[in-house]
């Protein structure tokens, strides 16, 4: 088993598989290390593939201060595993929480993120749901508290946007729920805390986004509706990004649909290193619908 020591001496644990162009998996909430093994088992046939615990899920440390987990914290543990792992420059891949690290991370080391795939982005960021979102996760610690994992995890797993893996796959889904059973009651409770609640809308980023000069895939499932939006404004807001919507599906996309995920990372990627994955040609003007005569003209006049 391999661990690295953070910045701050927080103990995670990691695992890599493969070889090639190195690929970091970063898990959500509901998930851990083993959430990517679809993944895992596609890309480590030609890239070297490393996934970790984050803070607070077993065998990672379980820091009992609540002021050990925050968004910098988790966008700075995806670069300590990468220094542990000898990778210099790596793909990341992130979904939900893990996806929030990722774009954080890219935006405090874009020197470091050779791209980024940002999978069901945006939970608390609508400024219309803010407040409900906290109110929420707030539940959800209390729920973990109180309750045990072991307890409160078939209630987390029947939430609205996990019905549709339940509904698609309930051998997975049931896998899903029997591993998040196995998580930290104290480390999924002050993640909730420490992470979720308090990490900034997306919205309040947009200037830095703006500037963000880091390849995005941006991936969202169409019924997973508080990330819809907010992957919309991120397409429309940072320049080399892309968006795709993957169609009656949820939250959990990597292992909902494994196949259509591991393909649309498969052809980013490659775009990515071919340097075929660019800012939006200038001529893709969203205030025109379609070109005329009278717009030739007037570019002919200037």
């Amino acid at each position: 088993m391999a661990f690295v020591t953070t910045s701050d001496g927080i103990q995670l644990f990691y695992e890599s598989a493969g070889t090639g162009t190195p690929i970091v998996f970063v898990h959500e909430f509901g998930g851990n290390y083993w959430s990517w093994e679809p993944q895992v088992g596609y890309f480590s046939r030609r890239h070297l593939c490393v996934t970790f615990s984050a803070r607070g899920y077993p065998p990672s440390d379980i820091p009992e201060n609540v002021e050990k987990y925050s968004q910098a914290h988790a966008a700075n543990d995806i670069v300590d595993v990468m220094n542990a792992a000898g990778i210099d420059r790596a793909h990341v891949v992130g979904l939900s929480m893990g996806a929030f690290a990722c774009l954080h991370a890219a935006l405090r080391y874009p020197d470091r993120i050779r791209s980024a795939v940002i999978a069901g982005a945006g939970y608390g960021s609508e400024r219309e749901h803010q407040e409900f979102f906290r109110r929420n996760s707030e539940q959800v610690a209390r729920g973990f508290e109180e309750r045990g994992a072991r307890a409160f995890a078939p209630v987390y797993g029947e939430s609205a946007s996990r019905v549709q893996f339940q509904e698609k796959d309930p051998r997975g889904w049931q896998l899903f729920v029997e591993r998040m059973a196995q998580h930290s009651d104290r480390g999924a409770a002050n993640t909730m805390r420490g992470v979720q609640m308090r990490r900034p809308s997306l919205y309040d980023l947009e200037a830095e986004l703006a500037a963000l000069e880091v390849p995005l895939l941006i991936l969202v499932g169409d019924e997973d509706d508080h990330s819809i939006q907010p992957g919309i404004f991120l397409k429309r807001t940072i320049p080399r990004s892309g968006l795709a919507m993957l169609p009656k599906s949820g939250h959990t996309l990597n292992l909902e649909e494994p196949a259509l995920f591991n393909q649309l990372l498969t052809e980013f990627f490659t775009r990515v290193e071919a340097g075929r994955w660019g800012a939006r040609d200038s001529r893709a003007d969203p205030n025109q619908i379609m070109r005329t005569d009278l717009e030739l003209r007037e570019e002919d006049q200037s």
